[in-house]
C-alpha cells in the first residue's frame, strides 16, 4: 500500500507538472492557427509606370498571396481590396506620429477617415504606426512612437474595430549586438525608453513585433566571411553554432531573427511574436553591386516560402515550431525609389505585370514546373571601370535641373562642358548631363553620392568618352 501510494503521488505530481505544458501547448496551437503562414506581399507605389490598383490586386491574387501590405491608407487601393479575402496592412505616415501621440482627437479622425469607411469589407488586420521610425526619423519621434500606438489602438476600440493588430515596423538596426544570436540586445539609446514600453504594449495587446529582415544586406556587407548559400537558404553543410546556447543555425535569416528574440527576452518579453514585415532579395542593381540578380532573388524567395510553409511549422532554433507570418518585398520593381539601384529591383513583377521569375506564394507549385532561371553573372565583385550617364528619353526639364545640381557641387565638376572646352560639343543636354553625372559621381561616390539623380542616371561599363572628351570613371 505504501509503495502504491508513492506511485500514485508521483503520478499526481507528474500530472500537475504536465497540465501547464498541455495548456501552453493548447493555447499556442490556437494562437498559431489564428493566422496563416502563407506569405503576403508588400505593395509599394514609388513608380510612375505602375498599373492601377484594381489591376495590381488581380496580380497579387495571381501570386497566391495571403495578405498585402501598403505604406499608407490609399483609398483607391483599399477599395480595390474590398471583398477579396486578402488580409491588409495599412500604415500611419511617419510625419503624423508626433501629433497623434499627443492628440486623441487627431488619432480618432485618422482612424475614422482611413479605417472606418472600409471596414469590414476590406479585411484590414494590421495597422502599422510608421515605417522604420528608429532608422528614418529623429529621436524626438522615437519617444512619441508608443504613445501614438496606444492612441491608435484606443481609436479602433472607440469605433468598435477589434480585429486589427497595432504595431510598427523595425529594421535590424534597432539592435546593438546581434552575433552570436544569444548576444542579441537593443541599442542603449532606445532599449529602456522605446523598446521596453513598445514590447509591453505589444504583449498586452497580443500584437506582433513587426521586423524587416534582409539577409542580402548582411551578406553584401561581408561576402568574404558570410557564405552566399548560407544567406540564400541553400547551405547543405555550412552551419553556425551559437556558443552561448549551443543552437545550430543553417541559414542567415534564422540567425538574424533569433538575435531579436534574444533582445526581447533580455528586456523581459520572450513571448512576443515576430511578424516578418519585409524580407526579400534584389533581382538587379548597379554594376558594382554584387549578388543582386534574378537567380539569387528567385532562390531566396522560393526557399523562404518553403521554410515558412512547412508543416508542422519549423520556426527558428530559438523558437522551434512557431509560425512566422510574413510579407515578401515587393510586388513591383519601383523605378522612383531613391538610393542604390538594388532599391528599384526587389519586385516579383515588372510594372507591366509580367513576372521577373516564377514564384507561387502558396508553396504548392513544384520547382520543376518553374521556368529555368538565368545564371548569376555578378556573384563575384565587378572589376573594371564604370561610368554614370544620363538615361535616354528622360524628361528634358528634369534633366536640366539635375545637370544644374551636379554642376553646382564645386570642384570644377562641369568645367569641361563649358563653351570652348573639350566636352562642350556636341552642345546636347543629354551629353552635358552625362558628363556632369559621371564627374559628380566620381568625386562624391565615397562620401555617399549616387548614380541616380531621381532615376535620370544609370551606370554603364561602356566608355561614353568621344574625341578629346574623356569622361571621369570609377575603377573597381
Amino acid at each position: 500500500m505504501a509503495m502504491r501510494g508513492v506511485v500514485i503521488a508521483k503520478i499526481k505530481m507528474a500530472m500537475v507538472l504536465l497540465i501547464p505544458l498541455i495548456v501552453f501547448s493548447f493555447v499556442f496551437s490556437i494562437s498559431s492557427a489564428s493566422f496563416s503562414p502563407q506569405p503576403g506581399i508588400c505593395y509599394g507605389q514609388l513608380g510612375n509606370n505602375l498599373p492601377p490598383p484594381w489591376n495590381s490586386v488581380k496580380l497579387i491574387n495571381s501570386l497566391k498571396a495571403k495578405r498585402v501590405k501598403i505604406y499608407d491608407a490609399n483609398p483607391e487601393i483599399l477599395n480595390a481590396l474590398k471583398n477579396t479575402n486578402l488580409q491588409v496592412s495599412i500604415m500611419v505616415p511617419n510625419e503624423l506620429i508626433s501629433n497623434i501621440s499627443s492628440n486623441q482627437t487627431l488619432s480618432d479622425q485618422w482612424v475614422h477617415n482611413n479605417v472606418v469607411p472600409f471596414h469590414p469589407h476590406t479585411l484590414i488586420r494590421y495597422l502599422l504606426v510608421g515605417n522604420e521610425i528608429i532608422s528614418s526619423t529623429n529621436n524626438e519621434t522615437w519617444f512619441n512612437l508608443v504613445p501614438a500606438m496606444r492612441r491608435i489602438k484606443h481609436s479602433l476600440r472607440t469605433f468598435g474595430i477589434r480585429k486589427v493588430k497595432v504595431g510598427t515596423s523595425s529594421a535590424m538596426d534597432v539592435l546593438e549586438a546581434s552575433f552570436p544570436p544569444s548576444n542579441g540586445a537593443f541599442r542603449e539609446d532606445i532599449a529602456g525608453r522605446v523598446m521596453k514600453p513598445m514590447l509591453e504594449f505589444l504583449d498586452r495587446s497580443k500584437s506582433f513585433f513587426f521586423l524587416d529582415v534582409y539577409p542580402f544586406f548582411a551578406w553584401v556587407s561581408d561576402p568574404v566571411n558570410i557564405n552566399l548559400d548560407y544567406a540564400l537558404f541553400e547551405s547543405k553543410n555550412i552551419t553556425v553554432t551559437d556558443p552561448g546556447t549551443g543552437l545550430v543555425y543553417t541559414n542567415l535569416f534564422d540567425q538574424m531573427v533569433d538575435a531579436v528574440y534574444f533582445a526581447m527576452k533580455r528586456l523581459g518579453f520572450p513571448g512576443v511574436r515576430i511578424f516578418i514585415a519585409e524580407t526579400g532579395w534584389p533581382n538587379g542593381g548597379d554594376i558594382d553591386q554584387i549578388g543582386a540578380n534574378i537567380y539569387n532573388a528567385a532562390t531566396y524567395n522560393r526557399n523562404f516560402v518553403k521554410k515558412v510553409m512547412k508543416k508542422p511549422a519549423v520556426g527558428t532554433p530559438a523558437r522551434p515550431g512557431w509560425v512566422l507570418p510574413s510579407f515578401i518585398f515587393a510586388l513591383f520593381n519601383e523605378n522612383q525609389k531613391p538610393g542604390p539601384g538594388t532599391e528599384r529591383h526587389f519586385g516579383l513583377l515588372y510594372p507591366n505585370g509580367s513576372r521577373v521569375y516564377d514564384i507561387d506564394l502558396s508553396g504548392k507549385t513544384l520547382e520543376s514546373e518553374f521556368r529555368p532561371l538565368p545564371l548569376p553573372e555578378n556573384n563575384a565583385p565587378f572589376k573594371g571601370k564604370i561610368w554614370c550617364v544620363a538615361v535616354r528619353g528622360s524628361n528634358a526639364t528634369a534633366l536640366a535641373a539635375a545637370l544644374s545640381y551636379a554642376c553646382s557641387q564645386g570642384n570644377n565638376t562641369c568645367d569641361p562642358i563649358r563653351p570652348g572646352k573639350p566636352c562642350f560639343k556636341p552642345d546636347s543636354l543629354f551629353w552635358h548631363a552625362s558628363y556632369a553625372f559621371s564627374s559628380y559621381w566620381t568625386q562624391f561616390r565615397k562620401s555617399g553620392g549616387t548614380c541616380y539623380f531621381n532615376g535620370l542616371a544609370t551606370q554603364t561599363a561602356k566608355d561614353p568618352s568621344y574625341g578629346s572628351c574623356k569622361f571621369p570613371s570609377v575603377t573597381l
